[in-house]
């Protein structure tokens, strides 16, 4: 894989993962439309490595404190009215329904649901989704408000995220939104919830990478690892800063269009042949 190729599948993850347009979508549609080969597990790896960086770089502050407030609320053995406490305790449920799905099914969902037609679909109908959860959801809550139903639910909402096209943080958006939280509440418990999420899958795969890197049978170079890799963590970093300072003032309805776009960009490549 040249290193240009690297960089820009690094900056498609950087800026899928975090903007609710599905990064496991954009990364099967990338090389589908350029003819590229599938990089294969390790540079994926390196790749959900570099957006775990991107999360850690800008929530680091927030996850010492939630850590700490969480530690409390055990040892006192009462979690009370602290937002901090509730909202570690929201995350901790949350990350529970994707993290049982994606032990079951991701192997399954990685060998079977790539098809562009499904990805158009999948694009097409949670684009929807978002547009009607972000005209209609009250948007008063704050995420220190979430409560144990409403973070069942969001975790629910980011198992599906396995089906490309879903998008993690474009269905825990969706749902948080229906849930009543604003629209920047919903967008950094997504961030938030997003990193046990990336972390426990990268664990998992990283003895695969090994493997695979050892027994040369990937085609991407150890430069090439870091090069998406970096280029990921970089992207990941401004595109958080920046969706969070946007959503503050603007709605979603730019990647509502956008998705529908993608979706019928698809179906007409599919349609003429051409892919």
């Amino acid at each position: 894989m040249p290193i240009a190729q690297a960089i820009v599948l690094g900056i498609v993850q950087g800026l899928a993962e975090f903007l609710p347009i599905s990064s496991s979508a954009h990364l099967i549609l990338v090389p589908w439309f350029f003819g590229w080969e599938d990089p294969g597990l390790a540079f994926d790896v390196a790749l959900h490595w570099g957006t775990l960086v991107a999360v850690l770089v800008v929530f680091w502050r927030d996850w010492i404190r939630l850590i700490r407030a969480g530690a409390q609320s055990v040892v006192e053995r009462r979690i009370g009215d602290d937002p901090d406490r509730r909202l570690f305790w929201a995350l901790v449920v949350s990350s529970i329904p994707a993290a049982v799905v994606g032990k079951l099914l991701n192997n399954w969902a990685e060998e079977t649901l790539r098809a562009p037609l499904l990805i158009a679909a999948t694009m097409a109908v949670m684009g929807i989704a978002l547009g009607v959860a972000d005209r209609y959801g009250s948007k008063r809550l704050t995420e220190g408000e979430i409560r144990i139903p409403e973070a069942v639910g969001i975790g629910v909402a980011q198992a599906f995220a396995l089906v490309p096209g879903v998008s993690r943080s474009g269905s825990t958006i969706s749902v948080g939104l229906v849930f009543g939280l604003t629209r920047e509440a919903i967008a950094r418990f997504s961030f938030l919830m997003s990193t046990p999420i990336i972390f426990g899958a990268g664990v998992l795969q990283l003895p695969k990478m090994l493997r695979e890197v050892h027994a040369g049978t990937s085609h991407v170079s150890g430069a090439a690892l870091l090069a998406g890799l970096v280029a990921s963590a970089v992207v990941g970093v401004i595109v958080i800063r920046w969706l969070l300072a946007w959503v503050r003032t603007r709605t979603y309805e730019v990647f509502v269009v956008y998705r529908l776009l993608v979706a019928v960009l698809i179906v007409a490549l599919w349609l003429s042949g051409k892919r």
